[in-house]
């Protein structure tokens, strides 16, 4: 079978960050990495599970969300895909900011949380979720369009 994509990224240089993984024709996926890989510090589920319900929420509330398909963990825990049609780099950048300043600063009730709308809705950390998001923030806080490039 061919390799996949995800599998020929050199996950010993890898840290956090935001990465184009690869264009598909319109739709470009985004790696969001928060943790540096197989360093034994992964996301915990319910910190992931919160993060994925506040990131769908304001991505899909955004100016740009006519263009977001997709936002969603990744197995291995140590960040996000992110899909997008159509979109400016410089304006998925803008979108991760602005979408990790709100589950940063987020307060209140988990927006589809509920166990009519979640399947495992009693598995959620906001508290977890914040902080993953803040040291993303700073992560992010100069990112180009010229350092969505994985790193060798």
């Amino acid at each position: 079978m061919k390799r996949i994509a995800s599998f020929t990224v050199n996950h010993d240089v890898l840290v956090p960050g935001m990465y184009t993984s690869r264009v598909d024709g319109d739709i470009t996926t985004y790696d969001i990495r928060m943790v540096v890989p197989n360093c034994g510090n992964y996301l915990e589920n319910a910190t992931l599970h919160t993060f994925e319900h506040l990131f769908a929420t304001y991505a899909r509330n955004s100016d740009l969300a006519s263009q977001v398909i997709y936002c969603g963990p990744m197995g291995c825990r140590t960040g996000f895909y992110f899909l997008v049609r159509d979109m400016k780099p410089e304006d998925a950048i803008r979108l991760v900011r602005e979408t990790m300043d709100f589950v940063g600063s987020f307060n209140g009730e988990i927006p589809g949380a509920s166990r009519r709308e979640c399947g495992n809705y009693r598995e959620h950390d906001l508290t977890g979720a914040k902080a993953i998001a803040e040291k993303m923030t700073s992560v992010l806080a100069d990112w180009t369009p010229a350092r969505l490039v994985y790193p060798e």
